[in-house]
């Protein structure tokens, strides 16, 4: 069973910056994509950053140019910079690892940007 642990939520005021990481359990699968997705509340959850294992990226519209994903596929870890935050980014944000035979999903954290 893979477990994925995440870090660095918290409350920021807006124009301020936060770093979530997210990291793997050790697993013998290689690692296709990792990414971050949010959930706000009585929204759906959606895609804010994914990187392929060939360091392919694709962001959201609204968090392009404020936000960083980057990955360490051989540490099984992934972290999202985000800067110049807004209110309407605060949510529950989950880490996803996407392996060739499955996918997991992080616990969560919170993010909250205050105005």
């Amino acid at each position: 069973q893979v477990q994925l642990v995440e870090s660095g939520g918290g409350l920021v005021q807006a124009g301020g910056s936060l770093r979530l990481s997210c990291a793997a359990s050790r697993s013998r699968f290689s690692i296709a994509a990792m990414g971050w997705y949010r959930q706000a509340p009585g929204k759906q959850r959606e895609l804010v950053a994914r990187i392929s294992s060939g360091g392919s990226t694709n962001y959201a519209d609204s968090v392009k140019g404020r936000f960083t994903i980057s990955s360490d596929t051989a540490k099984k870890t992934c972290d999202l910079q985000m800067n110049s935050l807004k209110p309407e980014d605060t949510a529950v944000y989950y880490c996803k690892v996407d392996y060739f035979h499955g996918s997991y999903w992080g616990q969560g954290t919170q993010v909250t940007v205050s105005s």
